[in-house]
């Protein structure tokens, strides 16, 4: 496995912005479409469109898919535990509890990953300020969400259950995508929605058979465009392109971001204007983020150090 530097610039620091915007939208966008479609359905229709995006733009682009096999098993790997299993388990939790509460849950992404790359990689061990970091930018969420969201947790257990297991689940994908860091991010993209598109349709034929279903509104039907063109294909391109260079565990703090994306989207399209609470949380978030990234604790030590020799 090739040793990366993990200390993010301003261009992949840029680009986790984004794709935490992305990410934020989709809760957003699932909301809308679960009103008239199935959860399964919504996935299956999710990884469709987006792994047909991107195979035209492949095509487009001159370019051909792998051929062997084992990178193909790989793409099937990675399809289930970075799309078919979290996608499903979200969006199934969604239909009992609210976006914001799914998104804080999801939001443990980096824990899991902190905790996974201490025993399934050599070069992302836990170290105290990574530690530190994802514990402040949890806190953060929590704060942001406001008490009275986390007054939910006692109920509807089962889906809290299943976006804390996405979570989980999407902690393994940052760890098992490593090994796709000589692949173009678009071929990566491509494979592992098509393989996710595979692994749904018989989950999604059998559970809702949805050429049953009625035609959905215009307004679900947009929020699946949006949700497959810019929350999944663009977003998993930037999504593979931050994982060969920044790490998984910092890849993961994206999901740090994604209720502030959240709320910022509700403040420009919806109106809704920022409590102290969310303000708070955010400023906790950009603490939790330089912490993990070392350099402030690096340059507080140096700090320190000259000005005790001094």
């Amino acid at each position: 496995m090739t040793n990366i530097s993990r200390n993010m610039g301003p261009a992949q620091w840029g680009m986790l912005t984004l794709l935490a915007l992305l990410w934020g939208g989709s809760f957003f966008l699932a909301e809308i479409a679960l009103n008239d479609v199935p959860p399964f359905t919504l996935v299956f229709c999710r990884v469709f469109l987006a792994a047909l995006t991107l195979h035209i733009i492949v095509f487009a682009s001159g370019k051909r898919m792998p051929g062997n096999s084992k990178i193909w098993i790989a793409f099937l790997g990675m399809g289930l535990l970075n799309n078919a299993i979290p996608f499903s388990l979200i969006f199934w939790g969604q239909t009992s509890i609210t976006g914001g509460l799914a998104s804080i849950l999801n939001a443990t992404t980096p824990l899991w990953t902190v905790l996974l790359a201490q025993f399934l990689t050599r070069d992302e061990r836990m170290t105290p300020n990574k530690l530190v970091g994802v514990l402040i930018g949890f806190g953060g969420v929590a704060l942001m969400l406001g008490p009275g969201l986390l007054g939910a947790l006692g109920s509807n257990i089962l889906a809290q259950a299943a976006i804390l297991m996405a979570a989980l689940s999407y902690g393994f994908a940052g760890i098992f995508g490593r090994r796709f860091q000589s692949i173009p991010p678009i071929m990566t993209a491509t494979g592992q929605l098509t393989c996710s598109t595979i692994l749904m349709l018989p989950v999604v034929a059998y559970m809702e058979s949805p050429w049953q279903l009625d035609m959905p509104g215009l307004s679900p039907i947009l929020a699946i465009l949006f949700l497959a063109f810019f929350s999944t294909a663009f977003a998993y391109i930037l999504f593979f392109k931050l994982l060969a260079s920044a790490g998984a565990i910092n890849l993961s703090l994206a999901t740090f971001l994604v209720p502030v994306s959240a709320i910022v989207l509700g403040g420009l399209f919806l109106a809704e204007t920022l409590t102290r609470n969310q303000v708070t949380g955010m400023l906790l978030i950009g603490l939790g983020l330089i912490t993990i990234d070392g350099r402030l604790p690096r340059w507080v030590l140096a700090k320190m150090r000259r000005s005790t020799s001094s």
